[in-house]
């Protein structure tokens, strides 16, 4: 195995909990659809993985989503409800992970868009420790695309087998391997520390 010098880790359900069913709930509240038509409703356009992609820009998300939902309401009640998935509480806590920048260089990679971004970064200070950010939406694909994590690579600066990965979703750590990535499916705190040790990597 080798060394490991780049740690990179997913946000959503890696780092801070995620809650769809809040979001959609509130969702359900200020249009004609019950909660449980909402991800479908959404899903069976793309306008999310375009708006993650940098497709569609925040103004004409809001625009789209709020049609295609019927909903009468202002861009800032929209980001309000869009960002309610957010839980305050974070599955890795900043004390591991102040600890790991001083030995590794750390990276995010995520699946996300422009504000939200700007708010994981207001909401969460730990987020400061990272020393870079490979973002979908600046790069212009998402997870699993091979393109996203070459970025990630190139951004590491060292090779892919000296980068370990942790991703929620099995799709993405596969998509990660395919370009040698050292990676695994994040389960636990306890099991991503478990990752780590098995790695050499203290805290």
């Amino acid at each position: 195995m080798a060394v490991i010098k780049t740690i990179i880790l997913d946000v959503g359900n890696v780092i801070v909990r995620l809650n769809f069913e809040r979001c959609h709930a509130a969702l359900a509240e200020v249009c004609p659809y019950p909660a449980a038509d909402i991800p479908r409703r959404m899903g069976s356009t793309g306008l999310v993985q375009r708006f993650e992609s940098g497709k569609v820009s925040p103004e004409d998300f809001v625009r789209e989503a709020s049609g295609l939902l019927g909903m009468n309401v202002t861009a800032e009640q929209f980001w309000d409800i869009w960002s309610s998935i957010f839980v305050p509480e974070t599955i890795i806590p900043e004390d591991l992970l102040e600890s790991l920048c001083r030995q590794r260089q750390l990276l995010i990679l995520s699946n996300t868009n422009a504000p939200h971004f700007a708010l994981l970064r207001e909401r969460y200070p730990l987020l400061r420790h990272f020393d870079g950010f490979i973002l979908s939406y600046e790069v212009g694909a998402l997870k699993p695309s091979p393109r996203i994590y070459r970025e990630a690579i190139a951004r590491a600066g060292c090779r892919p087998e000296e980068c370990f990965f942790t991703d929620d979703v099995l799709a993405n750590v596969e998509g990660a391997r395919r370009e040698g990535i050292d990676a695994v499916l994040f389960e636990s705190l306890e099991q991503f520390e478990r990752e780590l040790r098995a790695r050499e990597i203290q805290w």
